[in-house]
Order: C-alpha cells, then sequence, then structure tokens
C-alpha cells in the first residue's frame, strides 16, 4: 500500500480552485473518488485566464462543492489528512469569510492605487 493506502482514507485535496477535507470512496490508478467533509479553501471566482479582470467574457462563480458531494481527483492532487475533521458549514463559512477579505483587500489596494495615479496624473501636468 502507499501512503493514502489506510482502511478509512481521509484526505486533503485540490478541486479546480478549491481545497477540501474528504473520505476516499473508491480509487483506480490515476484518481481518487473522494466524498467531501470540509472546505479548507473556497474556490477563486472569475475567468481564471483573465486574472482580476472584471470585465471578462466569462466571469465565472464558482460554488464550493457541498457537503458529502462526490468527485474523481487525481491522485498526486490528494494527501494524507491526519488533523480533526472540523464541521462542514464553519469551515465553509471561514474560507468564504477570508475569500472576501481577500477581494476587499484587492479592492481597496486598487482604490489606492487609483488614488495615487490621480495624483501623480495632476504631478504630470496631465
Amino acid at each position: 500500500m502507499n501512503e493514502l493506502g489506510a482502511m478509512t482514507e481521509i484526505v486533503k485535496m485540490s478541486y479546480k480552485t478549491g481545497d477540501y477535507v474528504g473520505e476516499v470512496i473508491e480509487r483506480d490508478d490515476r484518481r481518487l473518488l473522494v466524498k467531501v467533509l470540509a472546505v479548507l479553501q473556497h474556490p477563486t471566482q472569475g475567468d481564471l485566464h483573465s486574472s482580476y479582470d472584471p470585465d471578462a467574457a466569462m466571469f465565472h462563480e464558482r460554488r464550493a462543492l457541498s457537503y458529502t458531494e462526490k468527485v474523481w481527483v487525481p491522485i498526486q492532487t490528494a494527501q494524507p489528512y491526519t488533523g480533526a475533521i472540523p464541521e462542514y458549514r464553519e469551515t465553509l463559512q471561514t474560507a468564504l469569510g477570508i475569500e472576501m477579505e481577500r477581494m476587499d483587500r484587492l479592492k481597496r489596494w486598487s482604490e489606492r492605487c487609483m488614488e495615487q495615479l490621480e495624483s501623480l496624473r495632476k504631478d504630470y501636468g496631465m
């Protein structure tokens, strides 16, 4: 057996742009079927190919995987998880809050940049 070979396999895994804790239900040579138990990082919103572009043609809304939702993931995206399994709803709320704080910080950074650029425009005499 490999390092994910325990009877009840609990893993940390990435799926699309989110990170989760889940239980391995099934496996084959390349992938694992994982039942989601907790959210560690909420998926990123928007077009991943046009980062930070609010006018992208396809601005995607990405929902976190649901509690007990089953997804196939490549084996290499999963690692053993040995900690206590947190409660799903609490982890979803925390992950969403962290992502919202990150976006608020980015918004405030952008606004501050615009203030500096306006100041520079005046300084340049434009």
